[in-house]
């Protein structure tokens, strides 16, 4: 991986973090907090989202598995600590 590949990656997760922590609470996480929850979040919706057969292409399918994946993660999280 170079260099610009490895800043999309890193901008990319951080796209996804914001976009995931305004769904679920209406606000970011901060840049490095962003990125965490997006790239746990790829992880996520990669995951769900090969069990489930659905496959993604290009830059915004990829977006919008990791989005789903962190709000999934983010809820997750969230249910957990009321619990």
């Amino acid at each position: 991986m170079d260099i610009i590949n490895l800043l999309i990656f890193l901008a990319v997760g951080a796209l996804v973090g914001w976009l995931a922590g305004v769904i679920v609470k209406g606000r970011g996480f901060g840049v490095i907090g962003n990125v965490i929850v997006g790239i746990v979040g790829a992880v996520v919706g990669g995951f769900v989202f090969g069990l489930l057969g659905i496959t993604t292409g290009g830059l915004l399918g990829s977006i919008v598995m990791a989005t789903i994946g962190a709000v999934m993660l983010l809820f997750a999280i969230g249910v957990i600590k009321k619990a």
